[in-house]
């Protein structure tokens, strides 16, 4: 079974930009949220689509399984989603020897920036770079699925 174990944080600053080593364009939409799971839709850079099936959290922790598709079936399934879609650049910056993913929303999200690090346990210690800010791993609001819900920024100091 795939478990995904990430902390996030709001980011602070613009100097992330200098160690990022690559990005892409993401369109995400989501087919179905409830307490038991989550169904999402993923094009990335209009090239690949994936279907990710994510469980409830506990903790840092949930279940994840993710499927690549065929291109044009997760066009379809995307304008399923239609209105639950975030769109997003994710930027890939390496730091203490992981890797975060930083995204840059776009559209009814614009002006939100977060931090993502995945980890191979709940309890691994994480060197936190400098631009990384608050987190808001625990809060809802922030969620990718509730974001979709939900037009325009949430408050950004995490509060």
């Amino acid at each position: 079974m795939g478990v995904e174990i990430e902390r996030k944080f709001l980011v602070l600053g613009d100097s992330w930009r200098e160690a990022v080593i690559g990005s892409s364009a993401m369109r995400q939409g989501y087919l179905s949220t409830s307490a038991k799971a989550t169904v999402r839709i993923r094009i990335v850079d209009d090239a690949r689509a994936f279907l990710t099936l994510k469980g409830p959290t506990s903790g840092i922790s949930r279940a994840e399984f993710e499927y690549e598709v065929p291109l044009d079936e997760g066009r379809a399934m995307l304008d399923m989603a239609r209105p639950h879609v975030v769109e997003k650049r994710r930027h890939i910056v390496p730091h203490a020897g992981l890797t975060w993913e930083v995204d840059v929303f776009e559209g009814a999200h614009a002006g939100l920036v977060m931090a993502e690090v995945e980890l191979v346990s709940a309890d691994q210690a994480v060197a936190l770079p400098d631009w990384a800010g608050p987190e808001v791993s625990h809060d809802d609001r922030y969620a990718n699925a509730s974001l979709s819900r939900n037009p325009g920024v949430p408050n950004a100091t995490g509060s």
